[in-house]
């Protein structure tokens, strides 16, 4: 049995039909847009926020998405058990509906940044990283201003004790250190889950490295992880 996904589209959403394409075309799965205005996520086994300018960034990033309709349904999916993967914007607006701890800042070069970078898998054995159970690292590309993930102490300890960090920027080998951040992110984050492991949040664009005509394929990795353990 295979998973249905949803994919979220806002006003300036970018990243939605990359995601689309990735689950439907690439992995063959049952696949629907969800429009920001429904009240209904389609009987959907996981959802997908995507990449791109929900709102045009105005105001803050994601926070005037986070009060689009069909964010009380995603938020009480999630709270539920339901699974959710925000990229990018998608993670943004996670943090702003508080289904995962933090915020966002600006990158600390104050530029926009758009390029490869490596992550280091720091949690394996989360629904979304099982099938990378033998990779070191991912190559996946980030594009963003606004991706310096920041959180006070006392909420990055828990998210250490809970496991909760998903990604790290690093070396190619794996190697954590701070010449391998490309946004200033607290402790190399670029990814983590909520504390019931279902709700992923995310910087990196797995979506843009997931086909073989790209030349890029670890994005599809985190795809078919969750694909694959949904029902087990």
């Amino acid at each position: 049995m295979k998973p249905k996904f949803g994919v979220v589209v806002f006003p300036g959403s970018n990243c939605d039909y990359d995601a689309f394409y990735v689950l439907k075309k690439i992995l063959n799965l049952e696949t629907e847009f969800l429009w920001h205005k429904e009240s209904n996520l389609k009987n959907c086994d996981a959802v997908v926020l995507p990449g791109g300018f929900s709102y045009g960034d105005y105001l803050r990033t994601g926070a005037i998405a986070r009060f689009s309709p069909i964010m009380d349904k995603v938020i009480n999916f999630a709270e539920k058990g339901g699974y959710v993967l925000g990229i990018c914007n998608g993670f943004q607006i996670l943090l702003e509906a508080g289904l995962l701890p933090g915020c966002m800042l600006k990158n600390n070069s104050l530029k926009f940044v758009c390029k490869d970078v490596y992550l280091s898998i720091k949690n394996k054995n989360s629904i979304f990283t099982r099938d990378c159970e033998n990779t070191t690292t991912l190559k996946i590309p980030v594009a963003h201003g606004d991706g310096n993930y920041f959180v006070d102490e006392i909420t990055l300890k828990s998210l250490e004790d809970n496991n909760q960090i998903v990604f790290q920027y690093a070396s190619k080998e794996g190697e954590i250190s701070e010449k391998y951040n490309p946004n200033g992110s607290v402790k190399n984050i670029a990814g983590i889950i909520n504390k019931n492991g279902n709700v992923l949040g995310m910087m990196p664009h797995p979506e843009r490295c997931s086909s073989s005509i790209l030349g890029k394929t670890d994005g599809a990795l985190i795809f078919k992880s969750l694909a694959n353990n949904i029902f087990k």
